[in-house]
């Protein structure tokens, strides 16, 4: 059971919606339900941005390599999004040219069959063929709002030709467009202050801490030691890596999280950085892992490791994982030195995929999905379980959503929406399920934005109609899956 709050001079303040965790995820449903007239709070341990979003490859990309493991929609709404993002905030996500070396025409054909089929094991030595074919099924997906042309088959010499270093042992070379974000806290920080904006009842809270609940009120205490007490109608687990200790101090245990750290290094390689000439290279390692490389603000960021590990508190990139980068970088660019002299930092961050019990990391889904707990007589709360680091997967500046910020057209004013707010009210306080009728589910107070399914832990409120019926939480069964919308 979770510690009853300690009680707070103040009355409690009802609110609508209560977000734990102030990443991309929790800050871009902050920003869309500010945007839709709800009173909504975000809170978290540490500052805008810091955990997980703060520790990406600094990609926005359309996960390419979900393709050969059958997460087709995925696909289809990443690529979407990525395109969204390139138009409505080129400050911060631009273009990334991308190059695949190739050292094969036809390997990884049978593999890559067994793995869209189901296989557990992960396909190695991609071949040409196969890479041909997957940058035409991308290209297919990201068609929508498309901003970029379209991938190119390299021979070998002007692979090499374009990129001096370059092993000679390649066959080919493939190059296709992704994207990359330069400041993704700031994008996080953008989405928060937008949602104020738009809100002006809201509040935005970092280096906060949750000091409990009673099932009905939480207590947070707020940075400067101002004790909060909320009645929210619904809480978020918006939490990461950190959903399954958030549930626990809710009273809602949980084993939903099975992360996997992905590590990267900056170093300062002048000449690595002129090579690359602004592209990225995007390579198969020996063991069959993804890496990639390419510059960075000035300097060369290389990663990422894929290691199973689920305590984003002491993660941090290890001795083992430098020496395989730069073994890696040493077979990629044989004429250019790679040592340890020249890494500037290391970072390191929790994937917050779901719990699996499949044998190669790499192999766990990287989709979305959103557990909902239902206690006996109580309003919501879920996990939005983001199968992919975050950041690169979820565009929050979406058309039609409020304001379109920065966008290629400029800004655009917000859109009036007359009764929208209490329209949103009264789906939240009415039917069985808390959002006016049985099949309504948290994630539907967003209609526009499909990508981070809200949920939430439902808690009693004032005025709630009465015992509801007890959810899987309360039960001891598993939680029910909410799967995103496409």
């Amino acid at each position: 059971m979770p510690k009853d709050p300690t009680p707070s001079a103040a009355p409690p303040t009802d609110i609508d919606v209560l977000i734990l965790g102030a990443g991309i995820n929790g800050a871009g449903t902050f920003r869309d339900l500010c945007e839709q007239g709800l009173t909504c709070v975000i809170a978290d341990k540490g500052d805008f941005g810091s955990g997980t979003s703060a520790a990406p490859s600094r990609m926005i990309h359309g996960g390419i390599k979900y393709l050969e493991t059958g997460q087709f929609r995925l696909v289809a709404q990443s690529t979407l999004e990525r395109n969204l993002l390139l138009r409505n905030a080129p400050h911060y996500v631009t273009p990334l040219h991308t190059v695949i070396p190739l050292f094969s025409w036809l390997r990884g054909i049978p593999s890559a069959l067994r793995t869209l089929f189901g296989s557990t094991t992960a396909p190695r030595s991609r071949g040409a063929v196969l890479i041909k074919i997957g940058l035409a099924v991308y290209d297919f997906y990201g068609r929508r709002q498309r901003v970029m042309p379209r991938h190119a088959l390299w021979s070998r010499a002007r692979a090499l030709r374009e990129i001096p270093g370059l092993t000679p042992e390649i066959t080919a070379a493939a190059a296709y467009y992704d994207a990359k974000v330069s400041h993704p806290e700031r994008l996080v920080l953008e989405l928060v202050r937008d949602g104020l904006a738009a809100s002006p009842a809201s509040q935005a809270l970092n280096h906060a801490t949750l000091a409990g609940t009673d099932g009905r009120v939480v207590q947070l205490t707020a940075a400067d030691g101002r004790p909060l007490a909320l009645r929210p109608r619904i809480v978020l687990n918006a939490g990461g890596p950190w959903i399954d200790r958030i549930n626990a101090a809710l009273g809602a245990p949980s084993a939903l999280i099975g992360g996997t750290k992905g590590s990267h290094i900056i170093l300062d390689h002048p000449a690595l950085l002129a090579a690359l000439k602004g592209r990225m290279i995007y390579f198969e390692a020996d063991d069959g892992r993804i890496c990639l490389v390419y510059g960075y603000l000035g300097r060369v960021l290389v990663g990422s490791t894929d290691i199973r590990d689920d305590n984003p508190d002491t993660v941090r990139c290890e001795e083992d994982e430098i020496a395989y980068f730069l073994k890696e970088l040493r077979e990629l660019l044989p004429v250019l030195t790679f040592d340890e002299g020249q890494i500037l930092s290391t970072y390191s961050g929790i994937r917050p995929l779901p719990r699996s019990d499949a044998a190669i990391a790499g192999l766990i889904s990287r989709d979305h999905s959103a557990p909902v707990a239902e206690p006996e007589g109580a309003r919501a709360m879920a996990d939005p379980v983001a199968g992919r680091r975050q950041v690169d997967n979820l565009s929050r500046f979406r058309r039609g959503s409020g304001r379109n910020r920065a966008g290629p057209a400029g800004p655009r004013p917000p859109r009036q929406h007359p009764g929208l707010a209490d329209r949103r009210r009264a789906r939240l306080s009415g039917g069985p399920c808390g959002l006016g009728g049985r099949h309504r589910r948290p994630h539907r107070l967003r209609d526009r934005p499909r990508r981070a399914v809200a949920g939430a832990l439902w808690l009693r409120g004032a005025g709630d109609p009465g015992p509801r019926r007890a959810g899987a939480a309360a039960a001891g069964r598993p939680a029910r899956l909410v799967r995103g919308r496409d």
